[in-house]
């Protein structure tokens, strides 16, 4: 921030972008591989006696440097071409003796044949030398330096050569900084050059603590400020051009070459022509006459002797001090004392709000802010600070807020898209997803890490205009925490002979999480202050071929006070991990021949997004969906995707309760508003959400415990509907926008999806299509928005979760075009899945003739019976009811979940007369659905929508029977084709194969292009 009279306006903080720093491309050229030249004398002395290969390895590692190089020696011109001929080399350094100038010779032809591999001579001997070398080598030597038998200066010879090969591109392209070193003393700039690297070395060890893992910590070093040697006039002069808005500061000496001679004060023109550009920029005069110093001092230069006997912690102090290296020290003018002193980004966003404004102002026109910035590598806020000037600002305390809130922006945007390592003493609010422990995340665990680093990849974050899209802040227990807590207190043993639920989840919470990651999980509740949401993440979960979403539990807590939230959090960890052994979860990991052992997990702690509203907590919108529609109405496509949305808790969805479907092409066409009575018999009539009692959490086997069941009606005095609600005029028998009339109220999301007071379908598009395409295959996520946020704020999308849907290739297995309805036991017009199958003798249904609503819990205990019998034997069969399968609601179907029917291949939804269906939306079936190649078909005889054979069914003998389920197993197999393409589905009756008309599913599978629908 410097000074300038006319007031620019300040960049807004809400809409900045910032821009990320490139690191990974930072210091790609690296010297692996040292070629030294010199006798063998020589080499033995360095080797043996300076023992330089060690040392240079122990620098590297007491500096916490990679990559240290390697050693070869040659002892002549001839073998040294040798061996560069052999193996790359990529720096060579000679041995140069004031008696002998082969050395020169050497450099020569060594230059003639590699003139890219840089050259660095080293001697005992100093300036008469140079000036010899310089008369003679015509630029085939590099670098000269000063030998005093201190192994340093290799290093130092190192990463001076490193910095001038990647300069250009890290300083002007990425915009590393950089110390402009103006010396022709030789044995001075020896002496310099280790002074100066390792205190750079040790600037980077102080700014580690700012990588948020260790890869970013790593990633950090390669930004290290670089030191450029120029040991002339001119040479400095072009190097100051060419990164002046890069660099730190400058370092030079007074007597040295300009234009072809010798000039006493050619440090002081240089010094002159720098002030002519920027008046506070730092530039030390060093000298060994100590009259110079008065003239530096004059040109608002610092001056330093060069004879003094504590040179290196004087130059030491001045880096420190003027490049903003080390500590920042916040200065108080008018008390003139230091106020408060900051080690890093965290200390000093708290240090601003303390600080007098006489403080602030003067750092601020000093511009030391931006400075002490990108001397700590965080460029992205350094070039923010940079753009503003001091005087942009009414006052100090102005520039006070800017600087706290631009701060803030930026350790938000830093932390996204990286997976931070949870540390309990710098957990804060800035950080969005972190990992405990060093295991792996899950499947649930890598599909929202990887939505982070999209989101920012792609720059969909504040793409809309108010609205804010992110994931929940998101804290996840690697699997070593499931590994520990198991084996500590060994309950393999036990899992593997208890199958009763209850006593599972009995045992797991009787024992204690790991202290370690009791603190975290305390740790991380000081920050969050709302409702936290524990999922499991399977290791086998979301995977692309088995997805097991829906089996491992999901736990919602109400925020409370801090004691009693942690041992609720405690307890709910472990219910997630006890879940991974329950009977169903086993009966899953059977029917993906997965053993026990490898159904490791990991859990994940989410906010939850959503407000309260009085003893409930739920958010304003909850969705699914998908970027492949396997029903599209109208003039939908299929490649448009489909989303289906609810108020409250995403449960309503995935357990199949009436919500609202449409296709994010087609926002305002929804079938089930089409008419006024649809509209008030299709819609929501109840939702869920989470009570905010933290009594009514409970240790449970079941997931909904504390959720509650609320009616539309009910929802009224939430005032939570005008977001999303309509209302139904009776006399007039019309849909009116909002809530403002009487009548009933029915959900529309007309304010959403009419009237596009939030722009839901076009963030849709560009979600699926920009997940389908970095996952190269069709995808399904849930999404959570927030509407009702305070004045001024940003509205909410969150993405909750991605998987990929697994399909099987749409375009063979046709139905025969001379097929006739008398060959089938069911035909169907709306039919999942694609190919055909010719291995399934067993066929079960639930019998039309004693079937009653109030009995469908029953009902679905006797398939769960059936189904285990099949899981046993590992045998597949076809599976007919009435009404939804797996409906959360036993009104609407049978409330099986996917365990009780995990062996069934093909699944029937038939409705009956006073039962009739809409094709299914579980989600959690349709990913098992598609993963498992299961076929899903919906009938509706009585409406000649799709036939049933029922005479034909009730003619056959039974192998079981009850009062409502009859188990048929024929003698031959079955035929079942399902024409993927037009969504058309025959099971033929016994004995009848139609012609075979494509290949079979299985095949198919293998002949699957990579891009699936794309």
């Amino acid at each position: 921030m410097t000074s300038i009279m006319n007031k620019n306006p300040l960049p807004d903080l809400k809409s900045y972008e910032f821009e990320d720093v490139a690191f990974e491309q930072l210091m790609q050229k690296r010297i692996y591989r040292i070629l030294i030249v010199c006798s063998n004398y020589d080499y033995y002395m360095l080797e043996e006696d300076g023992r330089i290969d060690e040392r240079i390895f122990n620098e590297y590692t007491a500096l916490n440097l990679r990559y240290p190089p390697s050693f070869e020696h040659a002892n002549s011109a001839k073998s040294a071409i040798k061996a560069m001929e052999a193996n790359k080399i990529d720096l060579v350094i000679t041995w140069l003796d004031i008696g002998d100038f082969k050395t020169v010779e050497t450099s020569k032809e060594i230059k003639e044949a590699f003139p890219n591999v840089p050259i660095a001579a080293i001697s005992h001997y100093s300036t008469q030398l140079r000036e010899k070398i310089s008369s003679e080598s015509s630029g085939n030597i590099d670098y000269v330096f000063h030998w005093n038998g201190n192994a340093d200066i290799i290093l130092a010879i190192i990463k001076l050569t490193e910095d001038r090969m990647n300069a250009e591109k890290d300083i002007n392209e990425i915009g590393v900084k950089a110390i402009l070193l103006v010396e022709d003393s030789l044995k001075f700039y020896s002496k310099y050059l280790p002074i100066f690297y390792k205190i750079l070395l040790n600037q980077t060890r102080s700014f580690m603590s700012e990588g948020l893992n260790a890869h970013r910590t790593m990633m950090l070093m390669r930004g290290r400020p670089k030191i450029l040697l120029a040991t002339n006039y001119e040479e400095g002069l072009h190097l100051f051009k060419q990164y002046k808005s890069n660099l730190l500061g400058v370092i030079s000496d007074v007597s040295y070459f300009r234009e072809g001679k010798r000039d006493a004060k050619a440090g002081f023109h240089f010094l002159k022509y720098v002030r002519s550009f920027k008046r506070y920029f730092p530039f030390l005069i060093q000298s060994s006459d100590s009259n110079n110093e008065k003239y530096a001092l004059e040109l608002k230069g610092k001056f330093l002797y060069k004879h003094t006997q504590t040179l290196e912690e004087e130059i030491k102090n001045y880096i420190n001090q003027y490049f903003s290296f080390g500590d920042f020290e916040f200065w108080d003018p008018v008390q003139m004392k230091v106020l408060v002193v900051a080690k890093d980004l965290t200390t000093f966003q708290k240090a601003l709000s303390v600080v007098t404004t006489d403080c602030i102002a003067y750092h601020a026109k000093r511009s030391e802010y931006s400075k002490w910035l990108k001397s700590r590598v965080l460029f992205p806020l350094a070039n923010l600070f940079s753009k503003v000037e001091y005087d942009d600002f009414d006052d100090p305390e102005q520039a006070r807020t800017y600087l706290i809130k631009a701060i803030k922006a930026y350790r938000g945007f830093r932390a996204r898209g990286i997976i931070s390592k949870f540390n309990k003493n710098k957990y804060d609010e800035y950080l969005g997803f972190a990992r405990i422990g060093d295991g792996s995340l899950g499947g649930k665990g890598r599909g929202l890490a990887f939505i982070d680093s999209f989101l920012k990849q792609h720059k969909l974050r504040q793409q809309y205009k108010d609205v804010k899209i992110s994931i929940p802040r998101t804290v996840v227990l690697s699997t070593d925490v499931f590994d520990e807590f198991v084996e500590t207190h060994e309950l393999i043993r036990f899992v593997d002979k208890c199958s009763n639920d209850e006593e599972i989840l009995k045992k797991f919470i009787s024992k204690p999480l790991p202290n370690w990651v009791v603190e975290d999980i305390e740790a991380f509740l000081k920050v969050t202050k709302c409702p936290i949401a524990v999922r499991s993440s399977s290791v086998l979960e979301d995977s692309h071929y088995q997805p097991f979403a829906g089996i491992f539990a999901t736990y919602m807590l109400p925020n409370t006070e801090e004691k009693e939230m942690l041992k609720m959090v405690c307890n709910a960890v472990k219910s997630v991990i006890a879940s991974s052994f329950f009977s169903a979860s086993k009966i899953y990991l059977k029917a993906t021949s997965h053993t026990i052992e490898e159904s490791k997990m990991a859990v994940i702690l989410q906010e939850v997004i959503g407000k309260q509203y009085g003893d409930v907590y739920y958010p304003n919108i909850s969705g699914v969906a998908r970027s492949i529609n396997f029903y599209p109405i109208g003039n939908e496509k299929p490649n448009e995707g489909i989303a289906n949305i609810a108020v409250g808790l995403g449960e309503i969805i995935v357990g199949g309760g009436k919500v609202l479907r449409f296709s994010p092409y087609h926002p305002k066409k929804v079938l089930q508003l089409s008419s006024p009575g649809s509209t008030q018999r299709d819609t929501q009539q109840y939702f869920y959400g989470l009570d905010m009692n933290p009594e009514s959490y409970q240790t449970s086997t079941s997931e909904a415990i504390n959720k509650k069941k609320i009616s539309i009606r009910k929802a009224e005095k939430h005032g939570s509907l005008k977001f999303v609600a309509s209302t139904y005029d009776l006399q007039n028998n019309v849909i009116k926008p909002g809530v403002m009339h009487d009548g009933i109220r029915v959900i529309t999301f007309d304010h959403v999806l009419k009237y596009n007071t939030f722009p839901l379908p076009e963030i849709l598009q560009d979600l699926l299509r920009i997940s389908q395409r970095e996952m190269r295959n069709p995808i399904e996520m849930e999404f959570a928005v927030n509407l009702d946020v305070p004045k001024g704020e940003p509205k909410e999308f969150s993405f909750l979760q991605i998987r990929p849907i697994v399909e099987s290739n749409d375009n063979q297995s046709k139905i025969p075009s001379n097929f006739k309805q008398s060959e089938a036991i069911i035909y169907s017009e709306s039919a999942l899945g694609n190919g055909k199958y010719e291995h399934i003798y067993d066929f079960v249904y639930v019998k039309p003739s004693t079937f009653n609503a109030a009995n469908t819990r029953d009902i679905a205990t006797s398939v769960e019976k059936i189904n285990k019998m099949f899981s046993a034997t590992e045998s597949q069969y076809i599976l007919v009811g009435p009404g939804r399968w797996g409906s959360s609601d036993p009104w609407l179907g049978i409330p099986v979940i996917w365990p009780q029917i995990s062996s069934a291949k093909i699944i029937v939804e038939a409705g009956l007369n006073d039962f009739r269906i809409d094709p299914s939306q579980g989600t959690h079936f349709f990913q098992n659905l598609t993963s498992f190649k299961v076929g899903y078909l919906t009938i509706n005889p009585f409406i000649n929508d799709g036939f049933l054979d029922l005479d034909y069914l009730n003619a056959q003998e039974a192998v079981f029977e009850d009062t409502y389920v009859k188990h048929i197993r024929f003698k031959e197999p079955l035929s079942v084709i399902i024409e993927g393409k037009n969504n058309k589905a025959v099971i033929y009756k016994e004995g009848i194969h139609p012609k075979k008309t494509g290949a079979s599913l299985e095949e198919l599978v293998d002949d699957l292009p990579p891009d699936g629908f794309m």
